[in-house]
């Protein structure tokens, strides 16, 4: 490895081009030899925020990247192998200047690229983004006369991943194929943002599209711009044959190439199916598997990466539903995920970031210290071995004695004592009561740990239940005012899959009324806790009611002052101007019962005095009285 520093000139050039510091670092150079030496532009971007995708296929490399330095012509390009080069017609306008490529997968005949750019199909007040999924095929050889040295099977289409009555998710982040049901029935599974934000953060969704309605949709019918409306319509079927874009070996005609190069944006979107919708999160990455469960069923489990460094490990369950397993904070400041990449050999997802690689063990049964948290858990890569009392991952092969119940998660059956027994409840977990003695009339705070994200929960005082829209419930937390009668044992549960445990139990007791312990929790472990740890203020006593009485006043005062003020200046201003104006008009110097002069500068001669009646004014106003000494 040679250091390679950019030159002072070269960093001056490209801060003069509006490149910031952060993008000039030194760099490293790899020596190969001199006929290894490619042209890089079309292949690699000139800057790393541009996103860019390539992939290689039957020796052949097919990248989508900007081919200028101001980042607005965007390219699809061949190169290597022993195919023609071929590269979109920036011209004929195939792709918008602000494409942004996600993801390159190559199929048998074809390539997929997956992008999101400005839709120009559609007019409205705002500038609209839309998900795009382009084909070319692999045998294309560009045109002899038209097209030469470009695409002659381009073909784009609009990605649509919605819920019904929603706004779309419109702006296409990462996509990627299952390639171990790529014989069967392929499907591409994409993540995707909204443009639009509710609220203050954005939502995510991930939504499944079968390769064979995207191949329905490049057989179906085109879009045609018309020059004159510049509006795109429906163009139909063409009656050229073979059909144009078709992959067929040898060149096309220039009849079929003329209709490509104003045909190339097909009249149907590809609809996809949504799996997971999640408010409050914006994925970046995505990477997928299938996992065999006890049942013998495989089952789809998702890996997302967030922009702010989590990865998300996501289920899909039979009624085309995905829930959340389990949530890992990945970097120690938030920073997106910028890849990610499944090791199933090793057990290992491996997550990129701007710092370097992270490797996450796809399953962390250990973290389920019961056969309830097992179950619950529905990782079809975990399952309760009874012999250990262990949660444990799966093996080959799967021990039948093991537990797992991923269709309804109910852990009420598979953990309970005997294999078909389903009377005894099971033990959720070791009860520990936690003993809390407070000071009369104090505030205590007692927590509700929400160990699962799909439970719900509520809080019960002895064998009644709080209700969850009750004031003393305050984000999952339950504010007890320690008056006659509040003390005892409260209890938050948690629901989940018709299945009910308790999360945490609290036994409140008072220091000057000490309450005997319930001899039903007689044996069960108890923890004591000191009432500053929960309470509000420390557990002190509620102080006196603070009067807002001189707060009032004061900022009545003030606010009566400040109205009189702008009353006052708004009633000067008017007054000041009628008075200029009658010392302007009237000079101030007549006495009463004169007539002012027509002009000032009638006001600015010599003082003479005129003394008119209404018989000396003529029919033009002019003055015909005799001067007076």
């Amino acid at each position: 490895m040679i250091p390679w520093p950019a030159s002072d000139r070269k960093k001056s050039e490209c801060a003069f081009k509006k490149k910031s510091n952060e993008e000039l670092q030194d760099s490293n150079l790899l020596p190969i030899s001199e006929d290894k030496v490619v042209e890089g532009k079309g292949q690699s971007p000139f800057d790393p925020a541009h996103k860019h995708t390539a992939v290689l296929a039957d020796g052949m490399l097919y990248s989508g990247t900007m081919n200028n330095f101001l980042g607005s012509e965007p390219i699809l390009m061949r190169t290597l192998g022993s195919q023609p080069v071929l590269k979109t017609d920036n011209f004929l306008r195939w792709l918008q200047p602000d494409a942004s490529f996600v993801a390159a997968i190559p199929s048998t005949h074809v390539v997929y690229f997956f992008f999101e750019e400005t839709a120009s199909e559609f007019e409205f007040f705002e500038k609209l983004h839309t998900s795009r999924v382009a084909r070319v095929c692999k045998n294309d050889v560009g045109g002899e006369k038209l097209l030469q040295k470009k695409w002659t099977t381009f073909l784009k289409a609009q990605l649509l991943c919605a819920q019904p009555g929603q706004l779309p998710f419109n702006i296409i982040r990462h996509a990627v194929l299952l390639a171990d049901n790529f014989s069967t029935d392929p499907y591409v599974y994409a993540v995707f943002t909204s443009q639009w934000q509710v609220g203050v953060t954005r939502s995510s969704a991930v939504c499944a599209f079968s390769l064979k309605d995207i191949k329905h949709v490049f057989e179906g019918k085109y879009k045609e711009l018309n020059k004159e409306t510049s509006r795109w319509t429906t163009y139909g079927f063409s009656d050229i044959s073979p059909r144009p874009g078709s992959c067929l070996e040898g060149p096309s005609s220039d009849k079929a190439l003329t209709f490509m190069k104003d045909h190339f944006l097909m009249d149907e979107p590809v609809v996809g199916t949504p799996l997971l919708v999640k408010s409050g999160v914006e994925y970046t990455r995505l990477a997928v598997e299938t996992a065999q469960g006890i049942d013998g069923n495989s089952h789809l489990v998702m890996y997302l990466g967030t922009s702010t460094g989590s990865l998300h490990k996501a289920v899909v369950s039979g009624d085309n539903n995905a829930y959340l397993v389990e949530e890992i904070q990945l970097f120690p400041d938030p920073e997106p995920v910028r890849n990610l990449q499944l090791a199933p050999t090793q057990g290992a997802v491996f997550a990129g970031f701007s710092g370097g690689i992270w490797r996450v063990p796809r399953a962390n049964c250990s973290v389920y210290d019961s056969c309830v948290d097992c179950v619950l858990a529905r990782d079809p890569h975990c399952a309760w071995d009874p012999e250990s009392q262990i949660c444990r991952l799966l093996p080959s092969p799967i021990p039948k004695s093991w537990k797992q119940d991923m269709e309804r998660g109910n852990p009420e059956w598979a953990c309970a004592n005997g294999p078909m027994g389903r009377s005894g409840r099971p033990r959720s977990r070791p009860q520990i009561i936690k003993e809390v003695l407070a000071v009369p009339n104090s505030i205590l705070e007692l927590p509700c740990p929400h160990l699962s994200a799909l439970a719900s929960y509520h809080w019960s005082h002895g064998t009644a239940a709080i209700p969850d829209i009750s004031s003393t419930v305050y984000h999952g937390s339950l504010l007890l005012l320690l008056r006659d009668g509040v003390g005892g044992l409260y209890q938050c549960w948690a629901t989940e899959n018709d299945f009910s445990y308790p999360v945490v139990s609290y036994w409140v007791d008072s220091q000057d009324q000490p309450l005997a312990l319930d001899p039903e929790l007689a044996g069960i472990p108890r923890e004591r806790m000191e009432a500053s740890l929960t309470g509000v203020g420390g557990g002190a006593a509620l102080a006196a009611p603070r009067s807002y009485w001189p707060h009032f006043l004061t900022v009545t005062v003030l606010l009566a002052l400040v109205l009189s003020g702008a009353l006052i200046l708004l009633l000067a201003s008017p007054l000041g101007a009628l008075r200029a104006r009658g010392k302007v008009q009237g000079c101030g110097t007549l006495p009463l019962g004169e007539k002012a002069p027509l002009s000032r500068e009638q006001c600015l001669q010599s003082p003479k005095e005129f003394r008119t009646s209404a018989s000396d004014v003529d029919a033009d106003s002019n003055l015909q009285g005799t001067e007076v000494a």
